[in-house]
């Protein structure tokens, strides 16, 4: 089920709602907490009835490794059936994770590397297999490192299922949600929360229905056309990409914030307007916010961190991005953009060149001003998508020779004209009667007049300023109503997220 359908928006979320409020408002909290769960994989078992069997044994699993660990807590064996555990929960986890996302990929490479030729099983991945497996991770982690509580199952389903960040995050941990679950003042209607949730719900499928899926026509003719574009096509399709998997991901983490918040649940921050930053290091303190505490908390600082030597610091840094670049897909695109993105991270750290006006705990050798700053972060995220959205290194570094070829071809109509949004029908048959031969031009403009405004936005307020401001004017309820209604019209274009595919 998606968040930008008929089926969520008006019967879906109603239901649960009611559900979960009525059956609190009579003190049975332990069954609207059955019910939310129960609504929850009804959410996930909605796209495919063979993804629920997945989901169920993961959590069964994991749930019964938690409860075995409570009869070790006394014993003179403990660290030992700790490591065990310890074991078996990586082992199974990221096993699940292996074989459903990696398998193939691996074969492959092995069919490649030894000239073998194993057979393929094209298994179908399993949504958010990605996030709940490393949500589960975590949990059993601390778990056998004593860090963590046994919890009853039916606040631990909850904690996993929790339909507004179950399929595509973001990633939470345990002891951020359980105990606002067990919260009893969390069980009441709060009209402040609520109206928080539905603006930062609407403000996030505002993204999704209204920018990133227009840019998503532009990207996905400019990439199946990636032999045939010329430099101005190619930096249009890219600016294009850029801006469709932020409004993409960053809208689905805010309406998941959003609906948390209907439920009186604070769901943490993935974005925090992460295209501001004037360095990679500080671009990835602000972009997915919750997969880089994951790897720092559970690979970085295990590895030793920064306090074993800079040597060391850099390996630990190259390694955390290589996975962060694998955890994204099966395909040596992705490692490539996960490498790069690490590099740079890297040089940041070297601090040889820093930004005028900012504190430093070790004094670069070079200073540039915060817009130069900006313009190269922005580049080199920009250059790192082509790895991350072509389907393979040889379609990559082809975008990259389209970049530097320095040609125009006049392809820039062609793919400016896949910009066929309702909202310009009315213009575009005006023009085709009047002057047709301006057509394209028109196209043209309205791609660069997007950009233009995706520009303006991003150093604006986002969508949780906006929300949790403390102001509700009417001016704010009126763009509110308008973008939703403007949302429910284009519902017809549904389309998954980005990010579902990860």
């Amino acid at each position: 089920m998606l968040f930008n359908s008929f089926l969520f928006i008006f019967i879906f979320l109603p239901i649960t709602l009611i559900g979960w409020y009525i059956l609190n408002r009579y003190k049975h909290h332990e069954l609207a907490k059955a019910f939310l769960a129960g609504m929850s994989l009804w959410f996930y078992g909605y796209f495919n009835f063979y993804y629920l069997a997945i989901i169920i044994v993961s959590i069964v699993f994991n749930y019964l490794l938690s409860f075995i660990l409570t009869f070790v807590d006394a014993k003179p064996w403990k660290r030992t059936a700790c490591r065990i555990g310890l074991l078996a929960g990586i082992l199974f986890n990221l096993g699940l994770l292996f074989y459903f996302k990696y398998y193939d990929f691996f074969i492959e490479n092995i069919n490649l590397a030894f000239h073998t030729n194993f057979n393929l099983k094209h298994i179908l991945l399993p949504l958010g297999i990605s996030f709940f497996t490393f949500q589960q991770l975590s949990f059993i982690i601390d778990r056998c490192l004593g860090k963590a509580e046994h919890y009853s199952f039916i606040n631990y389903v909850t904690f996993v299922t929790f339909f507004p960040q179950l399929v595509a995050g973001p990633i939470v941990l345990y002891k951020e949600i359980i105990p606002q679950f067990e919260d009893e003042r969390n069980h009441k209607f709060n009209p402040a929360n609520f109206t928080e949730g539905i603006i930062l719900f609407v403000l996030g499928l505002g993204k999704k229905v209204l920018l990133a899926d227009v840019f998503g026509l532009v990207v996905n003719y400019g990439f199946a056309q990636t032999y045939s574009l010329d430099t101005a096509s190619t930096i249009l399709v890219i600016l294009s990409y850029t801006f469709e998997i932020y409004f993409d991901f960053s809208g689905y983490s805010d309406m998941a914030m959003g609906l948390g918040r209907m439920f009186n649940i604070v769901i943490p921050v993935n974005f925090n307007s992460p295209y501001r930053s004037c360095n990679v290091k500080e671009l990835w303190q602000r972009w997915h916010i919750t997969l880089s505490r994951f790897f720092v908390t559970y690979v970085y600082i295990p590895l030793g961190g920064s306090k074993k030597g800079k040597l060391r610091t850099i390996i630990n840094t190259i390694i955390i991005f290589f996975l962060s670049g694998l955890w994204h897909g099966a395909a040596w695109t992705y490692i490539a953009w996960g490498t790069m993105q690490g590099l740079l991270v890297v040089w940041d750290n070297l601090g040889i060149v820093g930004i005028k006006g900012r504190e430093e705990k070790n004094p670069s050798k070079f200073h540039i001003p915060e817009w130069c700053g900006w313009f190269l972060t922005f580049t080199f995220f920009n250059l790192s998508l082509f790895f991350f959205r072509s389907e393979s290194m040889a379609g990559a570094l082809q975008m990259f020779k389209n970049l530097f070829a320095f040609n125009y071809t006049g392809k820039v109509f062609e793919v400016a004209a896949t910009m066929d949004i309702a909202e310009f029908y009315v213009i575009q048959e005006a023009l085709v009667i009047v002057a047709p031969s301006v057509v394209r031009y028109a196209y043209l403009l309205l791609l660069v007049v997007y950009l233009a405004f995706s520009f303006f936005l991003i150093f604006r307020k986002n969508a949780l300023e906006i929300a949790t401001d403390g102001k509700l004017s009417s001016g704010k309820c009126w763009a509110v109503s308008i973008i939703f209604v403007w949302c429910v019209i284009s519902l017809s274009q549904v389309s998954t997220f980005l990010y579902f595919n990860f």
